[in-house]
């Protein structure tokens, strides 16, 4: 039975990412579905959509061997800037979105959490309340809610949380799962930290799961990567602390700030939540929901902020150059490195109370479990809790090997 995600984009942000997010997904599914027909790893993501009847008819799966109409993304696209919801409409996505699940305005939150949670919020509330109850009843077995923000701006933050507390509402059976992006240090924006610090209280309320990400810790990763992929090396995921790479500097702004470093960062956040959905979508050795990483990861309700990692790291548009096959072993290290953290923060100096591997391509369970072995005596693991996560035997594209961590650490309790 297909279990069905929809994907909540708030705020400049979130929607940059989301089409990132949107992007990549497509090109898998294209991968791992060369025949093309609507199948349940499709229908995770996407509605097949018969646009010659009137209304537009959503067709099932039925068997997984219907040809594919027209896909639109189960997806809710919220911003108070019209601007890159329009860019996002004239580019290669356009056809993708349904226009009937766009909420946008003009003049912007003005970088005010409470201007987006307490204007926005309650005036656009029935208008949100429509488009997330459309989303959900085009669904056969709602698995979750997907809410891509960032915690800096006004839109992200404060109508962000704002919807989170309306998904609670009307949806309290249904998991709620925010990836918001926390600013950095030196942010521009002067009212960010505390945007920040008034959307993390929101979340504790009430997302099921937060997965942060940082902006610090994404521009560090997009510099040492742009150093790899100018040297050519085909051992970027390995090197990333080594002497060819690049120092940071505590901003949290890519090197030279261009737009193609902004997009390795939103490509790396948007790889993250992609790898995290695979056992949700692809058959594999011991595939999970994304309901088990909440019950297995988040010993209190209260509890649920997640550190998450990737390996072998890689821009989205150097995966072919930089993510080439590559030890078991490494990889394991790799997931537990400072270097490879989505957060500016050493996994290994601190406790965790419980952690998951969720690994694609050709591994085996014993290379899994040889490697928990190895590396055990070097992390702070709860004597409670030695959880292994679900393994994808699906494997990503531009690589044959691909880990995720994700862990409840002592320093993502709120």
């Amino acid at each position: 039975m297909p279990r069905e995600l929809i994907t909540v984009q708030v705020g400049q942000c979130g929607n940059q990412i989301g089409c990132r997010f949107w992007e990549l997904a497509l090109r898998e599914h294209a991968a791992h579905n060369a025949s093309g027909v609507y199948d349940d790893a499709l229908s995770s993501f996407f509605r097949n959509i018969d646009q010659r009847q009137q209304p537009p008819l959503n067709l099932p799966v039925g068997n997984g061997m219907g040809a594919i109409q027209s896909l639109k993304a189960r997806a809710v696209v919220v911003d108070m800037e019209e601007g890159v919801i329009q860019h996002m409409l004239k580019g290669p996505l356009s056809e993708l979105f349904d226009s009937q699940q766009l909420l946008y305005d003009v003049s912007g939150a003005g970088n005010n959490w409470a201007h987006g949670h307490h204007g926005y919020g309650p005036q656009y509330r029935d208008a949100l309340l429509g488009r997330l109850r459309t989303a959900a009843e085009a669904a056969d077995s709602l698995q979750g809610f997907l809410l891509l923000h960032s915690l800096g701006g006004g839109t992200g933050s404060g109508l962000g949380t704002y919807l989170l507390g309306l998904l609670e509402e009307e949806f309290p059976e249904v998991f709620r799962f925010s990836a918001p992006v926390f600013p950095s240090e030196d942010d521009h924006v002067v009212t960010s930290p505390y945007n920040a610090a008034l959307a993390a209280a929101c979340l504790v309320e009430s997302a099921s799961c937060v997965l942060p990400v940082e902006n610090q810790a994404l521009a560090a990763i997009s510099s040492r990567l742009e150093v790899a992929t100018a040297k050519g090396t085909a051992a970027a995921g390995s090197g990333l602390g080594g002497p060819g790479a690049a120092k940071s500097s505590g901003s949290g702004k890519p090197a030279g700030g261009n737009a193609a470093a902004w997009d390795a960062m939103n490509g790396i956040a948007a790889n993250m939540l992609l790898h995290l959905t695979s056992s949700v979508r692809f058959e594999g050795t011991l595939n999970t929901d994304l309901n088990d990483i909440t019950m297995n990861l988040v010993p209190f309700p209260r509890m649920h902020f997640l550190l998450s990692s990737l390996a072998p790291l890689a821009a989205p548009r150097d995966m072919a150059q930089l993510a080439q096959p590559r030890s078991v072993d490494q990889l394991f290290s790799d997931v537990f490195s400072r270097e490879g953290q989505l957060l500016a923060c050493d996994p290994r100096s601190h406790t965790c109370l419980a952690t998951a591997l969720m690994m694609r391509g050709r591994l085996s369970l014993n290379d899994a479990q040889r490697n928990i072995a190895r590396l055990r005596p070097s992390l702070k693991m709860a004597h409670w809790n030695t959880e292994v996560g679900p393994a994808c035997t699906a494997e990503a594209r531009h690589c044959t090997r691909w880990s995720n961590w994700v862990g409840q650490n002592g320093l993502g309790l709120v």
